[in-house]
């Protein structure tokens, strides 16, 4: 019995090698096919907190996005891949930190002048239009433009959804996107041409006053004058 046992241990010894030789091949098959099948792409995605109504120039760009690589399949088609595509973009909303970028989250400010028919930048500053907002009007935002009848105090809307381009503060000083504090003194907006003889006339008059479009999930709201 003993002489059996020791001519069975060798022999069962070689068996579990075997067996764990042949486990170990096929788990090396299964991680292969399993990477082979993982195919990673490029991505872009925030490298920073980005506010709303941010303008990204050749200069600055760059420092705004990082490269990450991930699974393809993961990855939109509305994906943006390269900072190239980002010039003379504007966010559309704030952006945080690490977000995947795609094209919905940006406003096309070439696209915006060529939609309309003559775009001209028109200027005026907050005394011409009583508060403005309280100064909070940014790059980017949209507002409405109504007119007063002096005659029977009638409000009007005149100019809807007009695309605010600049603003400044009292001294000229451009406001950009990430200030939150400055209030703005001086605006500029995008309008057609053929509306700006109505637009200053009705401004040398102050019958002219501006609510701010409010984007949120509901819908458009406004708010102040």
């Amino acid at each position: 019995m003993k002489k059996r046992k020791k001519n069975i241990l060798p022999g069962a010894a070689l068996a579990a090698l075997v067996a764990a030789i042949i486990v170990y091949c096929i788990m090396l098959n299964v991680e292969k096919n399993a990477l082979s099948a993982y195919e990673k792409g490029a991505i872009l995605v925030a490298a920073k907190d980005m506010p709303r109504g941010l303008v990204l120039t050749e200069d600055n760009v760059k420092g705004y996005f990082e490269e990450k690589e991930m699974d393809k399949r993961l990855i939109p088609e509305a994906a943006i891949t390269e900072t190239g595509h980002l010039c003379l973009q504007m966010t559309a909303g704030e952006l945080d930190k690490g977000t995947m970028i795609t094209r919905s989250m940006f406003i096309n400010l070439e696209e915006m002048h060529e939609n309309m028919k003559e775009p001209v930048a028109a200027g005026f500053k907050a005394d011409d239009l009583y508060q403005v907002v309280s100064g909070t009007l940014r790059s980017g935002d949209h507002i409405h433009i109504y007119t007063v009848d002096s005659d029977t105090g009638d409000v009007y809307l005149t100019w809807e959804n007009v695309f605010v381009n600049e603003v400044f503060d009292s001294a000229g000083v451009l406001i950009t996107a990430e200030d939150a504090t400055s209030a703005a003194q001086r605006v500029n907006i995008l309008m057609e041409k053929e509306n700006i003889e109505q637009f200053y006339s009705e401004l040398a008059k102050g019958s002219l006053r501006v609510v701010k479009v409010i984007e949120s999930g509901g819908g458009n709201n406004e708010t102040g004058l």
